[in-house]
């Protein structure tokens, strides 16, 4: 399948040929250079390298790491039964493809907060477990979806450095939105009341703050129709929709097409990406 996953990252085949990697440090640091830029990553951070990344190592402080790496072809849509027929090529997974890129002298560290680094734990062991098991015939199905949430929360987490009572909200839905929240959650995240917080949302998001946190669901949501084979009901549990009745109505009432109906023509007019 293209893909490894390493227990153990001692950072001397870097970057990895044909492959985007992300290194998850859980303790101590490195120091090195990173495309002729000095860069300095403790824990808990992220590394992300693209194939043809520049890196050097200069020093390891008590680091210890684990990485996963994927080919670029691994981020295609498996071709499913129900539209191979009808579709010649796939839909791309775009998720934190940003983090790979070196534009405008991107690091490719992006930065991990403290709510953020208990998930991320989380989601990369069971990335490393299912890598190893392989176990039944969605394996790879599951992989893409904890890949899909790791780069999401990634990307969010490098758009949002500043540390304002919206940011700290922002951290916080990206972080929990699979799990049920409240509004009072979220005022108390932000230490506001309610208008004010929302107030600060509509400037920011332009939106309400529940409403960001619904939008969010769905973008998640969206890419795990188009580029796994999760049933809605998993898909609604793992996007913090109780039911998947409950999700089935709000996707089709935001997006005005069903979620069976998003997936098939996602990844029809995804071959033209």
């Amino acid at each position: 399948m293209k893909i490894e996953f390493v227990a153990v990252e001692d950072f001397s085949i870097l970057p990895y040929p044909e492959r985007y990697t992300l290194i998850f440090i859980t303790s101590g640091s490195i120091h090195g250079i990173l495309n002729e830029r000095p860069i300095s990553i403790s824990a808990p951070g992220v590394f992300c390298m693209a194939e043809d990344d520049d890196v050097q190592v200069i020093e390891k402080i008590n680091v210890s790491a684990q990485s996963f790496s994927f080919h670029p072809e691994f981020l295609n849509t498996i071709t499913l039964i129900e539209t191979k027929d009808y579709f010649p090529a796939a839909p791309r997974i775009q998720t934190g493809l940003p983090l790979f890129q070196r534009e405008h002298l991107y690091t490719g560290v992006p930065r991990v907060t403290e709510k953020a680094y208990p998930l991320l734990f989380e989601w990369f062991f069971v990335l490393g477990t299912e890598v190893q098991a392989q176990s039944d015939a969605l394996w790879v199905c599951r992989i893409k979806k904890y890949l899909i949430q790791i780069l999401g929360l990634m990307e969010e987490l490098n758009q949002n450095s500043e540390h304002s009572p919206v940011d700290k909200v922002l951290d916080y839905i990206h972080t929990n939105y699979s799990r049920k929240i409240s509004l009072n959650d979220l005022t108390n995240c932000a230490h506001l009341n309610r208008v004010t917080l929302n107030k600060l949302f509509q400037e920011r998001c332009g939106k309400t703050a529940f409403g960001y946190l619904l939008t969010h669901r769905l973008k998640v949501a969206s890419d795990l129709l188009t580029h796994t084979d999760m049933s809605l009901n998993e898909i609604a549990h793992s996007t913090g929709f109780e039911y998947d009745t409950y999700f089935i109505k709000q996707f089709t009432a935001r997006k005005g097409i069903s979620p069976t109906t998003y997936r098939i023509t996602s990844r029809k007019f995804g071959t033209a990406q």
